[in-house]
C-alpha cells in the first residue's frame, strides 16, 4: 500500500506595486480609450463606411483600463493577504496601505451554510464576504467551553482555559488545513481534556504537579501541547492558562467534605505538635531552675492537664487546689 505525503506549504513574501501611481495609470489608459473612441466617431469615421479598426482597438484599451481595476487591494496593519493565480501559490503580501496586483489573482470567498427559504429544513451555501486569502494577523483570544472530563485518578471535574493565538505562517493556515480558525478551536478543546487527563486534580504525590496547586506548570504544559498540536496550521501560540477547575457537581460535595476534613487534619497535626513543644519546654524550664521537683506520676498528671488544655478546641475552667500538691 503507498503512503501519500502531505506537501507542507511555506509562507514566502512577495512585494506588489503601490496602488497610488496605478491609480494615476490606469485612468490614463481609460481616458486615451475614451479619447480614441470618441475620436473616431466624430473625425476618423469616414460618411457611409463604418471604420471598425479604431473603434475595436479603443475598446479594447478602455476593456484593459476596466481589468486593471480589479488588481486593487487594501490590507491595514497586521493583515496579510495570500496570491493565487490559477490555483498556483506565488507569495504573501504583508504590507499595508493601498496596493496593486495582478487582477487574476484569485480572491477567493469563505462560504458559509445558511437556511435555504426554498427548502424546509434545508441549507445553501452563501458567500460571506470575507476573503479566504485575506488573513488577519492580529492575536486572537479562544475561550473555551467548561468541559467535563476525568483527572488523572478519574475524578470528573469541570475545566476551560483561554488561549492567545495568530497566524504565523499564512501559506500553512491556508493551504495545510481547511478552516483554520475551526482547527484551533477542536485542536484547544482536545489539548485541553488530553492535559486534565494527564495531571491530578489536587492531592498528588511529592513533587507532583497537580491542576490546582502548579498553575504556571501546568499553563506551560498546556502551551507546549497547543504549540505541537496547531503547529500545522501556521499557528503561533502566545499564551495558555486555565480559566475555570473544579470539579463535577456531582461529587462537589463530597470533595469538599474531604477537604475541610483534611484541613482539620492538618491543623491538629499543627496543634498536637505546638502543645508537645510548649509542655516540653514547660518542664524542661522547672527542673532548670529547680522551682518544683516532680515524679513521674505527677509529671503525668501535669502533661496531661497542659495537653487538655493546649488542644481543647472549648474554654477550659480551672480547678484552684487549696491543699498540697500530693493532697
Amino acid at each position: 500500500m503507498n503512503e501519500q505525503t502531505i506537501k507542507t506549504n511555506k509562507e514566502r513574501q512577495i512585494s506588489v506595486f503601490n496602488g497610488w501611481p496605478m491609480l494615476l495609470i490606469n485612468f490614463v489608459i481609460l481616458g486615451l480609450g475614451i479619447w480614441w473612441f470618441v475620436h473616431t466617431i466624430l473625425v476618423v469615421q469616414e460618411p457611409g463606411r463604418l471604420v471598425w479598426q479604431p473603434l475595436v482597438g479603443s475598446s479594447l484599451v478602455m476593456l484593459l483600463s476596466f481589468v486593471l481595476f480589479g488588481g486593487f487591494f487594501t490590507l491595514q496593519p497586521n493583515e496579510a493577504r495570500a496570491l493565487i493565480l490559477f490555483g498556483s501559490y506565488h507569495g504573501t503580501v504583508r504590507t499595508s496601505g493601498f496596493l496593486w496586483a495582478n487582477p487574476f489573482y484569485a480572491r477567493g470567498r469563505i462560504l458559509q451554510l445558511v437556511p435555504n427559504p426554498k427548502t424546509e429544513g434545508g441549507k445553501m451555501m452563501v458567500p460571506t464576504g470575507h476573503s479566504r486569502y485575506k488573513i488577519s494577523l492580529r492575536a486572537r483570544n479562544f475561550n473555551s467551553d467548561k468541559l467535563k472530563v476525568n483527572d488523572k485518578r478519574g475524578n470528573p471535574i469541570e475545566i476551560a482555559a483561554v488561549v492567545v493565538w495568530r497566524v504565523a505562517d499564512t501559506a500553512q493556515a491556508i493551504f495545510d488545513v481547511d478552516d483554520y480558525e475551526n482547527y484551533v478551536k477542536i485542536q484547544s478543546e482536545s489539548a485541553i481534556r488530553h492535559l486534565a487527563n494527564a495531571y491530578a486534580y489536587d492531592n498528588g504525590e511529592d513533587n507532583e504537579f497537580t491542576l490546582r496547586s502548579s498553575a504556571d506548570e501546568i499553563a506551560h504544559a498546556l502551551r507546549d501541547q497547543l504549540s505541537e498540536r496547531l503547529n500545522k496550521a501556521g499557528v503561533l501560540v502566545e499564551e495558555a492558562r486555565l480559566t475555570h477547575l473544579a470539579y463535577a457537581p456531582e461529587i462537589a460535595q463530597a470533595m469538599l467534605r474531604r477537604q475541610q476534613a483534611e484541613a482539620i487534619i492538618a491543623a491538629r497535626q499543627k496543634i498536637v505538635h505546638g502543645a508537645v513543644s510548649m509542655v516540653e519546654m514547660a518542664l524542661r524550664e522547672l527542673s532548670e531552675q529547680k522551682i518544683l521537683n516532680l515524679d513521674e506520676e505527677r509529671k503525668a498528671s501535669m502533661v496531661s492537664n497542659l495537653m487538655v488544655v493546649l488542644c481543647g478546641e472549648t474554654e477550659v475552667h480551672p480547678v484552684i487546689n487549696t491543699g498540697t500538691l500530693y493532697a
